[in-house]
């Protein structure tokens, strides 16, 4: 049993050495990482790829600045330049025609794979509804990697997705973050060396679903349930630095691993004091909320949002459905972005996310209409390259700079139109869609269905 101690401590020792950083650039605690050795470790490989120049374009590179660059060069699943006047040797030659070249779309909340079309119950697996703290399931073992829904975000320009299971629990589990590739495994699909997240819920999710089911019942319930848990997290991680070997929990093994700093707190809050609350709780127990998910009411409170470096996931316009969302304006997101905070698109939907460039235009056009003047190089961070450092892989991808990875798309006009759609999607430099090639994803599940036909 020693010789598992000293295992595990030498592990966790290794990744705090690593210097995990999360949307912040909060490095981890210097105490240990609480990580075993990946148990369902990714396998994804990237697709054949092509040497392409892309020539005569409008680069929106995903920096906020306007830049003048007019080609991409892409070789080896990479970018391998972008400027004015590349030589790409024998590359293929794409010309843009002035049209816009922007990075690949990130979607911070999905349910894609755990919420599968057909919408049939059977392919409802988002939700472990059956205890208010379920931190040790984990959204990748309910995806379901043929889910057609995956297709049809390609085609849209999303290249990323994050998988979090729903929002029925205080802990809701673990997420994942995954390339959107055909793959006969969800493995296939995993970003390599992505942080791993964990789904939280506050509001009136939590105490509906479990109000006569033993509780919580009320807000207050649901705030003494994160508590007690932390604190029980607090213990577990102590035991572990201090050389104990306490049995194995797989629910505490998951907040002790937010409370270390390794796993990334993505959290569903709709109102400005409840998130003005959660950040509060996370300051008691010294963790970080990343990214407040749905934040109806963010622009409320967008410079505590600044403050604590804490990003909001919003839509354009949904609100008013329930009585927390009530309180919610078209103005949300440009708000949050002029009060200086981290401020993104999602869709939590499945015809969502086939148009999420077009939610950000409305988003757009409600905060210039206020006075704001937000240009769209700004405006385009809100679809990949903030999602990518909420997710901590803005590192690999979310910009179209030199070395990170060619998730791009061509457009076939401007992508803040209504009337644009993507004309080529590029996954890691491999063309998977191409509108007038005929190259198309479509997956097993659609395909033996249509043979079937």
């Amino acid at each position: 049993m020693k010789t598992k101690t000293a295992l595990l401590c030498s592990a966790l020792m290794l990744a705090a050495c690593n210097g995990v950083t999360g949307s912040s650039g909060k490095e981890a605690k210097e105490s240990t990482a609480f990580a075993l050795p990946q148990a369902f470790p990714s396998t994804y490989a990237a697709q054949p790829s092509e040497t392409v120049l892309i020539t005569n374009a409008r680069i929106i590179d995903g920096t906020g600045n306007a830049t003048d660059a007019t080609s991409l060069l892409i070789a080896d699943g990479r970018i391998a330049a972008i400027g004015r006047d590349i030589d790409g040797g024998d590359a293929d030659i794409i010309d843009a025609d002035g049209g816009f070249v922007t990075p690949g779309i990130i979607d911070i909340h999905s349910h894609l794979g755990n919420y599968s079309s057909p919408g049939i119950r059977a392919h409802g697996d988002g939700n472990e509804a059956t205890s208010p703290i379920t931190s040790e399931v984990d959204a990748e073992h309910g995806v379901w990697p043929q889910d057609p829904g995956f297709d049809e975000a390609l085609q849209g320009g999303v290249t990323t997705l994050h998988i979090l299971p729903g929002s029925a629990n205080l802990f809701g589990g673990r997420g994942v973050t995954l390339r959107n590739v055909p793959s006969r495994t969800v493995q296939g699909m995993k970003v390599p060396d992505a942080p791993e997240t964990l789904k939280m819920a506050c509001g009136e999710n939590p105490k509906r679903v479990y109000g006569d089911k033993g509780g919580p019942a009320s807000r207050m319930g649901n705030v003494a349930g994160y508590r007690k848990n932390w604190v029980k997290a607090a213990e577990y991680k102590a035991k572990i630095e201090a050389g104990d070997e306490p049995t194995r929990d797989l629910q505490l093994e998951t907040l002790a691993g937010v409370l270390n700093g390794d796993i990334l707190v993505q959290m569903h809050c709709y109102r400005a004091d409840e998130m003005a609350q959660i950040m509060d709780l996370a300051k008691e127990f010294d963790y970080k909320v990343t990214t407040f998910h749905h934040a109806v009411e963010s622009y409320k409170i967008g410079d505590l949002l600044a403050e604590n470096d804490v990003c909001s996931a919003v839509w354009a316009d949904w609100y008013g459905f329930k009585a927390e969302s009530f309180d919610g304006i078209p103005e949300n997101l440009p708000f949050i972005h002029a009060a200086g905070a981290c401020a993104m698109i999602h869709s939590d939907d499945a015809h969502n996310v086939q148009r999420l460039n077009q939610e950000v235009a409305k988003a757009w056009a409600a905060g210039n209409r206020a006075g704001l003047d937000i240009s769209q190089d700004e405006a385009w961070k809100w679809l990949s390259t903030n999602p990518a450092k909420a997710l901590g892989i803005l590192d690999q991808t979310g910009t179209l700079e030199a070395g990170k990875r060619a998730d791009v798309i061509i457009w076939n006009g401007d992508p803040f139109s209504t009337y644009s759609r993507p004309q080529s999607v590029f996954v890691d430099g491999a063309r998977l869609f191409d509108a007038q090639q005929g190259i198309k994803p479509q997956s097993d599940f659609r395909l033996g269905t249509e043979i079937a036909r």
